[in-house]
């Protein structure tokens, strides 16, 4: 598919807001329809995450306002600029920012996005692997940069990630593992096990182990540390199974926004939560997040646990997505 040209209409994936009712639907789109910035940016590809999935099916109130063309994650060729950062043919990625929330978002053939926001796609990855990596495998790269910095170091007991199979799960399984960690990948999907194994993961953790209601304040300390997409029951089993000193960074909630955890935890084994913040996340970070994932994550296991898909299928992918029936990543091909 051809790039549009500036100035020339490109389709866009809209939610919208008729009459009291909620419509998604593709649409012809001009630039005059996009957001003021400094970069207009031709989109090759996008991501589908959870929130994405929330975003477009209405599930979940991700959407700040309407009318909005969703997708969180976007990379492509810089065609128009007014910022000395960027020149017209450069190739740029934009994750988080409330891109796809606040501003139009990666399902649409144009997008224009503050320079600010825009990161060079990382030498060592394509615009369709930066993609594959998306939101999801940058907060997964900063759950890893979180545990390093708390002290958590490979060479006792194991970390635990949970909703391993899922897009934040699996990348972070595979950068753990690399970066010489016993990963204990928990799932509720024996079909995934093959993957998580060849990620990198040594144990498999079946979700309902972590699930449990609580019945005791602190159980054994069973992890140094964990990566946690899927709050509720799940990360109040991993917080009270945490050894002495260790952390856990936390960044879904998939499972729940509730918390059954005690203070025991932190206050008798100096237990940290590390909250994980993909959106306003300072540039620092994002490129030291960016860093781990060209350094430490390999291209074929990437390819391994990457899906792509037209954006005519995201709306369908979006409800799978919420089921839990999406494995790794998913990337959108929307521009040629």
């Amino acid at each position: 598919m051809p790039q549009p040209a500036p100035g020339s209409p490109f389709r866009a994936l809209v939610v919208r807001e008729e009459g009291g009712s909620r419509s998604v639907r593709f649409e012809e789109l001009t630039p005059a329809d996009l957001p003021a910035g400094e970069l207009t940016v031709a989109v090759r590809y996008s991501s589908l995450n959870y929130k994405d999935g929330l975003a477009v099916t209405g599930k979940g109130k991700v959407l700040r306002k309407l009318p909005m063309v969703p997708g969180i994650d976007l990379a492509g060729t810089v065609i128009e600029s007014s910022s000395d950062a960027f020149s017209p043919g450069d190739e740029v990625l934009v994750t988080g920012w409330g891109l796809g929330e606040a501003s139009f978002g990666g399902y649409a053939g144009l997008a224009r996005v503050r320079s600010a926001w825009a990161l060079p796609v990382p030498e060592g990855l394509t615009a369709r692997r930066a993609m594959a990596v998306g939101t999801a495998g940058l907060t997964a790269a900063l759950c890893v940069e979180a545990l390093a910095d708390a002290g958590v170091r490979p060479g006792g007991r194991p970390v635990v990630v949970t909703g391993a199979a899922g897009g934040v799960g699996s990348v972070a399984v595979a950068l753990l593992a690399h970066a010489g960690f016993e990963v204990a990948a928990s799932t509720g999907r024996p079909e995934e096990h093959a993957l998580l194994e060849r990620l990198g993961a040594k144990r498999i953790v079946p979700r309902a182990d972590l699930a449990r209601p609580m019945t005791r304040p602190l159980e054994a300390e069973t992890w140094a540390g964990g990566v946690d997409v899927v709050g509720g029951a799940v990360l109040g089993s991993v917080l009270r199974q945490t050894a002495y000193g260790g952390a856990v960074a936390a960044c879904g909630l998939a499972g729940g926004t509730d918390l059954p955890v005690t203070v025991l935890p932190f206050i008798l084994r100096g237990v940290r939560l590390l909250g994980i913040d993909s959106v306003m996340v300072s540039r620092e970070r994002r490129e030291r997040a960016w860093s781990r994932v060209v350094r430490d994550l390999s291209a074929d296991l990437l390819d391994a646990l990457t899906t792509e898909i037209p954006l005519d299928d995201v709306p369908a992918w979006s409800e799978k997505i919420l089921a839990g029936k999406v494995r790794g990543r998913v990337v959108v091909a929307v521009g040629g």
